[in-house]
């Protein structure tokens, strides 16, 4: 239990980094990059995959593919608690989890019991609850919460079909994603401070740096929680959307002051409710 506690905070931490970011001038693309070099290197010295395993047979295609969008959806990640709080991006990123459900349905034939389409009916309305805001608010920049759910739901499904499709350590896999995901924040970054006259700063250097150790540190301890827990993973699938959702939006609401409305309130609770439905789905099938 105690991984899957580390696990939520870690989670937890990377929002309250980019929350607290907003205090200062900082380069957003910087920070992911130095995140992605961060969390390599922490994911080689731990695991020390074995890269020679990989050949021509592994899923480059849907390497290439995560390598691109973990980052994208990670900027996007820190555009929504800039803009919308860490209460709804953590909301909208947990939520993310009825895409997997959805693709474990059309593309891997699991079969749908009362539970989960109780769950999908419920998780609807939530979402538009967490994400309401009055019509006069002109900063209500719902896009950014709704790529993240979309873009973390497309990520999971890219994940487990690696598990499907490949006989490679999944720690193998992941260095190769960072890899790919580095690369890419490289270039991004090269042209900015070639064509845009951009600066490379210290703060962008720490704050990456922190949330590379909090990204790493929840992934680290998920899988070690996954291990502790493998006869039972429904309880750390729980645990872990339900823990940051409660604790996201504890942190969001007393320390940030992030105004939430009862609408919004109403909203959190349908999704613990959705996510509870959906364990209860797995446990009793």
């Amino acid at each position: 239990m105690l991984f899957l506690i580390f696990s939520i905070l870690c989670s937890v931490t990377v929002g309250v980094i980019f929350k607290i970011s907003r205090k200062y001038t900082i380069n957003t693309i910087q920070i992911v990059t130095w995140n992605y070099v961060f969390a390599l290197l922490l994911c080689y010295f731990s695991f020390s995959p074995d890269l020679k395993t990989l050949d021509a047979t592994a899923p480059w295609s849907i390497y290439i593919s995560l390598g691109i969008l973990l980052p994208s959806v990670f900027l996007f990640l820190a555009a929504s608690i800039k803009h919308m709080g860490i209460v709804k991006t953590d909301a909208a990123q947990r939520l993310s989890l009825f895409i997997p459900i959805i693709a474990a349905w059309l593309l891997f034939k699991e079969d749908f019991n009362p539970l989960k389409i109780t769950a999908f009916i419920i998780a609807l309305p939530a979402l538009l609850l967490i994400l309401s805001k009055k019509s006069d608010n002109k900063s209500n920049k719902w896009i950014y919460p709704a790529v993240v759910l979309i873009g973390f739901g497309v990520i999971d499904v890219l994940f487990k079909q690696i598990a499907l499709t490949t006989s490679l350590a999944f720690t193998t896999s992941l260095l190769v994603i960072f890899c790919i995901a580095l690369l890419i924040m490289i270039a991004v970054v090269v042209y900015e401070v070639v064509f845009k006259k951009e600066k490379l700063k210290g703060i962008n250097f720490l704050l990456g740096g922190l949330v590379g150790v909090f990204n790493f540190g929840n992934i680290l301890f998920y899988l070690k929680a996954h291990k502790a827990f493998s006869e039972n993973p429904s309880t750390v699938f729980a645990g872990m959307n339900m823990g940051v959702i409660i604790i996201g939006s504890l942190i969001g609401i007393l320390v940030f002051k992030e105004k939430i409305s009862l609408k919004n309130y109403i909203g959190l609770f349908l999704a613990l409710v959705a996510i509870i439905l959906i364990v209860a789905s797995q446990i009793y099938a």
